[in-house]
């Protein structure tokens, strides 16, 4: 019987031998029927084995069918009340022994280089801010902006460490939760799906059902 492996959040990184999904607003409107054909953002347009799914909704996948599901940058985008929702959907999707594997940007060395700024560079926070995604720099006037601001999520809004993961992740019944590294999983089709680069000033995590 075949394995069945799903990555959600996935962006344009979407391997044959996984089921991608995405939440993107562009994404939604490119899957309509027809109309869909015709609409595009910057040229370029999502790959076709790429399905509408939002995590924090629930997958159209069955309780207790999948053997891996993979999340990169991705939770940091949610708040904390989503975060925990879209881990009890993957736990649920998630086979008894099914192997969950997330990469987050690090909390624990954003805040490492910050105090490094802190001492030699003028603006420190300007530097944290930017590179955590956190706050905002400019808020837009118009209606378009709002709606923008609104449904779009570019912006971090829950920042993680390897040890706040774990504990959440524990909370919600996952065993064996370990730090990971690239293509270190027990199970080699995670290999197709993770980038390298992902990985740097990361905090991952793998964890069983």
């Amino acid at each position: 019987m075949d394995k069945k492996y799903v990555q959600y959040g996935c962006g344009f990184s979407a391997p044959s031998e996984w089921i991608n999904y995405d939440a993107s607003p562009t994404l939604y409107y490119e899957r309509i029927p027809i109309i869909g054909k015709l609409y595009t953002r910057n040229n370029i347009r999502f790959p076709e084995n790429v399905k509408f799914g939002d995590i924090i909704k629930g997958l159209p996948e069955e309780q207790d069918s999948c053997d891996g599901v993979y999340c990169s940058h991705v939770l940091e985008h949610l708040s904390y009340e989503d975060f925990i929702i879209a881990i009890k959907n993957t736990y649920s999707i998630l086979k008894s022994g099914g192997i969950f594997r997330g990469v987050v940007p690090d909390l624990k060395a954003a805040v490492i280089d910050y105090l490094n700024d802190f001492e030699t560079t003028e603006s420190p926070a300007d530097h944290l801010m930017r590179g955590t995604m956190l706050g905002i720099e400019k808020r837009g006037k118009s209606f378009s902006s709002f709606i923008k601001s609104f449904y779009g999520n570019s912006k971090h809004l829950w920042m993680w460490d390897y040890k706040s993961l774990a504990f959440e992740l524990n909370k919600i019944g996952f065993k064996n939760i370990r730090p990971a590294k690239f293509n270190d999983s027990t199970d080699s089709h995670f290999n197709y799906v993770e980038e390298e680069g992902r990985f740097y000033k990361a905090a991952a995590f793998e964890c069983i059902k």
